[in-house]
C-alpha cells in the first residue's frame, strides 16, 4: 500500500522496518563482555609496560630534554635552563640542575614543541620524583588506556567484542608502541589523543544516527531532518584533536577527521531518503560541527599554555615590559609576545634540516628500515658472556607491521568495491598520519624519525581487524568459513606475540649476550 507524501521525504512503500539496523546495527554480545572483554586485554599491555619501567635507569634519547622541561613546569610553569650534566646529577639524586640566574627572562629555556605532553610527563615526576619511572608512569599510562580506547572503538566498528579484542591485543604487542609506553617522549601522547578524537567520532557517528532514526519513527517529518542538538561527543573530539595539537602541531594533519564526520552527517540524512538530505546538513549539521572543529581545539591549545600566560619565566614572555603598560596592554602585549614565540618555532620546524644517525625517510617507515637506537650500552661479563648488550629500541613488531601493509592494500580494494564507511576511515586516519610527511622531506629535507609514525598505528591495527571480521565473515556464514578464518586470525595473534616475545629483550635494556642481541637486528645494519 502506498503511503501518502506530507513530508518531504520520498516514499512510495511503508516505511522500512530494519532503517535502524541499516543505520545503527546492533551491537553484538551483551555490554558487560563488551568491557570486561577490552579491560583485560588492557591490564595485559598495561602489565608489560609497567614491569621493570624504571629500567634502565638512564636518561635515554629525548628524555633528555622532556623529563627535565616537564619538572620544570611543574616548578615554575616554564621551561628553564639547566647546568651542564644535568642528567648525571639527576641519576644521582640531585634535582638542584636548573641555571640561577640575575634576570628571569636569562634562564628561560627556549623550546619547540607545545606544552601539554611535558605537563602529562610532569605530572608523573610530582607523583614519584625525578627518576626514570617518574617521568615515563605517565606514557605507561597513556600507553595502556589506548589500548582500551582502541579495543572499544574496534568493537563499535565491527560489531563484535571478539575482534574488538584482537584489535586491542594488536595494540598491546607492537614494538613500536610498547617502547614509546616505556619512554617519556611525546609522541605517545599525541597518538593518544589523535586516537581519542577518532574514538569521539565515531561514537557521535552512532549517537547522531540513533537520533535521526528515532526522529524518524516518532515526529512529523521535513524535507532538511531535525537538527541533532548538542553533541557532546564531537565536542569532546574537538577537544581531544585540540589536545593533540597541545602535545605536537602535527596533530592538525587529523583535523581532516571532521570532513570525514560531516560526510557521515550528509551520508545518514541521504539514507533516510529525504528530500533536501544536503540542505539539512548545510544548515543542522555544519554549523555545530564547526564549534567542535575550530573553536573548541582553539580554546584547547591556547590553554594548554596557560603556566606560560600565567608565570614570568617562560621564553619570550616579556613579562616586566607587559605589566609595565597596565592591564589592557599587558593582555595585547601577551598575546603578542605569545604569536611572536609561535613564529619562532615554526621557522625552527621549517629549518629543521641537520642530519641524524637514526633518522629515516617517511617511505621507509612501513617496512622499518631504521629504526631508532634509544638506548645502547656495552657490558662485560654479565650476561654469562663475555661481551653483553643492553639496548632499547624504537622498532615496531614485524608481523604486525608487514600483515598491515597487506591489510591496508585489501582495505583499498574493499573501499572502491562497497564504499564501506569504516575501511575510508581507517584508510583516512593512516594517510593524515603518513602522507603529510613527505610534504616535509621534499620540500624542506626535514629530520624526521621512525617513532614520528605512532599515531599511524592503531590505524594500521584496525585495519588489520576489518580484514580478520573479512575472513572470518558474517554470523550467518558456513561453519568452516569461520572455523578457518578464526584459525588464521588466531594464528596471526600468535606470530605477533611470539615476534615481540622475540624482541622484547631489545624493547626493554635486558641484558643479553651481544650475539643475541646481534641475532635480533633483522635487517642487519639498518637496524644497527
Amino acid at each position: 500500500m502506498a503511503v501518502t507524501d506530507y513530508s518531504g521525504v520520498k516514499e512510495s512503500s511503508p516505511r522500512p522496518v530494519s532503517v535502524r539496523d541499516r543505520l545503527v546495527p546492533p551491537m553484538r554480545g551483551g555490554a558487560l563482555w563488551g568491557w570486561l572483554g577490552p579491560l583485560f586485554v588492557a591490564v595485559l599491555g598495561g602489565v608489560l609496560r609497567f614491569h621493570n619501567l624504571g629500567h634502565p635507569k638512564a636518561v635515554i634519547f629525548d628524555e633528555t630534554y622532556y623529563a627535565k622541561d616537564a619538572y620544570s613546569l611543574i616548578r615554575w610553569l616554564a621551561e628553564r635552563t639547566y647546568i651542564q650534566d644535568a642528567d648525571k646529577a639527576i641519576l644521582a639524586g640531585n634535582t638542584d640542575v636548573f641555571q640561577k640566574c640575575a634576570a628571569v627572562d636569562q634562564c628561560a629555556s627556549y623550546v619547540v614543541h607545545p606544552p601539554l605532553g611535558k605537563w602529562m610527563i610532569g605530572v608523573g615526576e610530582w607523583l614519584f620524583g625525578m627518576n626514570p619511572f617518574g617521568w615515563r608512569i605517565a606514557a605507561a599510562v597513556i600507553g595502556t588506556l589506548s589500548i582500551l580506547i582502541l579495543a572499544r572503538v574496534a568493537r563499535r566498528m565491527t560489531r563484535s567484542t571478539l575482534l574488538g579484542c584482537f584489535a586491542g591485543l594488536l595494540l598491546a604487542l607492537d614494538g613500536l608502541h610498547f617502547v614509546l609506553s616505556r619512554t617519556a617522549l611525546l609522541d605517545i601522547f599525541l597518538m593518544f589523543w589523535v586516537l581519542a578524537g577518532f574514538a569521539c567520532l565515531v561514537v557521535d557517528r552512532d549517537k547522531a544516527r540513533g537520533r535521526l532514526v528515532d526522529w524518524y519513527e516518532t515526529a512529523p517529518l521535513t524535507p532538511e531532518g531535525p537538527w541533532l542538538g548538542i553533541r557532546p561527543w564531537r565536542l569532546a573530539a574537538g577537544l581531544c584533536l585540540g589536545a593533540a595539537c597541545a602535545v605536537k602541531w602535527s596533530g592538525v594533519f587529523f583535523f581532516v577527521f571532521f570532513i570525514m564526520s560531516w560526510l557521515w552527517d550528509a551520508g545518514a540524512r541521504k539514507a533516510l531518503g529525504l528530500r533536501s538530505p544536503y540542505t539539512g546538513w548545510i544548515t543542522k549539521d555544519v554549523p555545530t560541527g564547526l564549534v567542535a572543529a575550530v573553536a573548541v581545539p582553539a580554546l584547547t591549545y591556547v590553554a594548554s599554555w596557560t603556566g606560560w600566560f600565567a608565570g614570568d619565566k617562560g621564553w619570550g614572555r616579556e613579562w616586566q615590559q607587559a605589566t609595565a603598560d597596565g592591564p589592557l596592554l599587558f593582555v595585547v602585549r601577551s598575546i603578542g609576545a605569545w604569536v611572536r614565540y609561535h613564529l619562532q618555532v615554526l621557522g625552527f620546524h621549517a629549518d629543521l634540516t641537520s642530519s641524524h644517525p637514526y633518522q629515516s625517510e617517511p617511505w621507509s617507515w612501513p617496512l622499518l628500515l631504521r629504526p631508532v637506537a634509544f638506548h645502547y650500552e656495552g657490558k662485560q661479563d654479565v650476561c654469562g658472556a663475555k661481551d653483553c648488550s643492553e639496548a632499547v629500541l624504537g622498532v615496531g613488531t614485524p608481523v604486525i607491521w608487514y600483515g598491515a601493509l597487506l591489510a591496508l592494500i585489501a582495505l583499498i580494494a574493499w573501499y572502491v568495491a562497497t564504499r564501506d564507511w569504516r575501511a575510508g576511515a581507517v584508510l583516512l586516519g593512516y594517510a593524515a598520519g603518513w602522507l603529510p610527511w613527505f610534504y616535509f622531506a621534499v620540500k624542506d629535507d626535514r629530520t624526521m624519525f621512525l617513532f614520528y609514525a605512532v599515531p599511524m598505528v592503531p590505524f594500521m591495527v584496525l585495519a588489520l581487524t576489518l580484514c580478520a571480521g573479512l575472513l572470518i565473515g558474517p554470523a550467518g556464514a558456513s561453519p568452516t568459513r569461520r572455523t578457518v578464518g578464526a584459525a588464521a586470525v588466531g594464528s596471526f595473534a600468535l606470530l605477533a606475540l611470539i615476534n615481540l616475545w622475540w624482541l622484547h629483550p631489545i624493547l626493554t635494556a635486558e641484558v643479553i649476550p651481544y650475539t643475541e642481541w646481534k641475532a635480533r637486528m633483522l635487517l642487519d645494519k639498518r637496524w644497527i
